[in-house]
């Protein structure tokens, strides 16, 4: 296959499938649509059937011999509009008869039906094997896949990387511009040029200014509208931006790859030992100090705060805050990373402009924690009791609409330091157990919120619980119990997917109470339907469910189990 098969990034086009030694021997005519043989295919379906709409989702090329409508003028014409609503690549129809000779006649249906269309119509006038065409491509189509997915890993693993090395920006663009080929211009919001690579770059830099606000040119270099682009810095941080001012549209991946530059340069940035990152490290200390040591006292402990611009009003709540950004178990490392010190410094800004103070530390990837007290000269001097919530409330409401999304944990308020400090524990277990709940209804969470769930989350590593939940389950479980079980996500057997099902008809039972009615709805199922698993659910646990301690008995090890199982 020459570079004729492909359209765009290594796509397969019509133009490119009609050139498989399959067609080309077959003798081609396209009949309609010469001018969108370009079009990418996205896949290859074949049809025996006029009525063809309901198995497309578009940008398949239909392969078929129209054998039961191809003297239809109606027929005919039906499938093709069907094919173009369903917005398909284009067909190949076979028109031969029982004794592979060309079906004049027919050709001149299709012909008839095809006129005016710009759906691509090709006619074969040779018999072919339509599953030899199907595979060619199918083939063809699957290596490209492989081979985008292992492009992007490449380009993932080159800028986490350069992220964790801590890679300079001229370093950055200089990686950016060889994946390219073409020339990379950073600069800042005054369109300054921070740093340039690429061949003619320098030329580029030399008038940037005058590219940009469109009062001169460059051979290959489009209007600056048109340029390729992404933002550098936090979304409300803004401090450049990466641009390929040159035709680059032919470089798989491009977009990936600048977006994955400008992250890695927002981190870069974001790395510097500024006066906040400096900030931010000794107040982490200090509250290491606080838990660790048993020889700082209130007094010290404050005098220390002070010094780090922890200035509290004179007898404030003060509030052991955590906020644990959301994410999953695929998420990229770096962006998790740039999301956390974005929020942190959102909230270090907007607890200054609300005459809050902080006093923060860094606990884990994704998870930090602050205490949270009026500023020294705020108006009052003593708050009430539920102030400390309306100034948190307050700040995180000024972050609604942030990029990231987190669930913040709150430890008990003291007028003591080191008691507060000490509350980031608990805060960060609240934060932990609230990351579990299906649905979030608060801006935050106390351990009066999460309830049982921070109580199994406590003892998560404690034997005799496991112990208990699989013996309240165990028999729903298949051979999870001894430590195989779909941990890899497939049943072990036909019976081990029916146990699973009850399982979840069991939480089904839980959530709803026992009431059978809302059971019907929620599950979709009809009344004797409902009782007959019911029943089943009971012989096979060997329990009543109108025992109201075997449903609490079993609701907890269940919630163990969702949790921890």
């Amino acid at each position: 296959m020459n570079s004729s098969t492909q359209s765009g990034t290594g796509s397969l086009s019509i133009a490119g499938l009609l050139e498989f030694a399959e067609i080309s021997r077959a003798a081609p005519t396209v009949l309609a649509g010469a001018e969108e043989l370009a079009r990418t295919i996205r896949w290859v379906h074949i049809a025996d059937s006029e009525h063809v709409e309901r198995f497309l989702e578009g940008g398949e090329l239909v392969l078929t011999t129209a054998t039961t409508f191809r003297r239809s003028p109606e027929a005919m014409a039906e499938f093709f509009d069907q094919l173009e609503r369903a917005g398909a690549a284009g067909t190949i129809v076979e028109l031969v008869d029982a004794d592979s000779a060309p079906d004049a006649e027919a050709e001149a249906v299709v012909r008839a039906a095809a006129a005016g269309r710009s759906l691509p119509v090709v006619v074969l006038a040779q018999r072919v094997k339509f599953v030899r065409i199907t595979e060619l491509a199918h083939r063809h189509l699957l290596a490209q896949q492989i081979s985008q997915l292992e492009h992007a890993q490449e380009i993932h693993e080159t800028y986490t990387q350069l992220s964790l090395d801590r890679a300079g920006a001229q370093t950055i663009v200089d990686r950016t511009a060889e994946l390219l080929g073409t020339a990379v211009v950073l600069e800042d919001v005054a369109h300054r040029v921070l740093a340039h690579s690429g061949s003619g770059s320098q030329a580029l830099a030399q008038k940037w200014m005058d590219l940009v606000t469109g009062a001169a040119t460059a051979p290959g270099v489009e209007n600056s509208a048109k340029w390729r682009q992404t933002p550098v810095g936090l979304r409300t941080r803004r401090w450049g931006r990466l641009v390929v001012p040159g035709a680059a549209e032919s470089v798989a991946a491009l977009d990936q790859i600048i977006e994955r530059a400008g992250e890695a340069l927002t981190l870069t940035r974001m790395a510097d030992r500024d006066e906040q990152d400096l900030l931010l490290q000794a107040q982490s200390g200090l509250i290491r100090e606080i838990t660790d040591s048993e020889g700082l006292d209130e007094r010290a402990a404050l005098e220390r705060a002070r010094s780090l611009g922890f200035a509290p009003a004179a007898g404030a709540e003060l509030l052991p805050v955590v906020v644990r950004i959301d994410r999953e178990p695929d998420t990229d490392p770096t962006r998790v990373q740039l999301q956390e010190r974005g929020l942190t410094q959102e909230i270090a800004s907007v607890a200054a402009r609300l005459n809050q103070c902080l006093l923060m530390t860094s606990l884990q990837s994704g998870s930090f924690g602050f205490v949270l007290a009026p500023a020294h000269g705020s108006s009052r001097r003593v708050p009430r009791s539920d102030d400390a919530d309306d100034r948190l409330s307050r700040i995180l409401g000024e972050l609604e609409g942030y990029a990231a999304s987190w669930v913040v944990g709150v430890g008990r308020s003291s007028t003591s330091l080191l008691r507060a400090v000490a509350g980031l524990e608990s805060a960060s277990h609240v934060a932990e157990v609230a990351s579990t709940l299906d649905v979030r209804e608060r801006s935050f969470y106390r351990s009066s919120n999460v309830r049982i769930r921070g109580l199994l989350s406590l003892l998560a590593e404690d034997s005799r619980l496991r112990a208990f939940a699989e013996g309240e389950l165990g028999p729903l479980l298949g051979d999870t119990s001894s430590g195989v079980g779909r941990r890899d996500g497939v049943p072990n057997s036909p019976s081990e997917s029916a146990d699973g099902e009850l399982l979840e008809f069991l939480e089904l039972y839980l959530a709803h109470g026992g009431n059978k009615s809302a059971m019907a709805r929620a599950g979709h199922l009809s009344r004797p339907a409902l009782y007959a698993r019911i029943t089943r659910l009971q012989d096979r646990l060997g329990v009543s469910l109108d025992d109201a301690e075997s449903r609490t008995a079993l609701h907890v090890a269940l919630l163990w189990w969702r949790m921890h199982g």
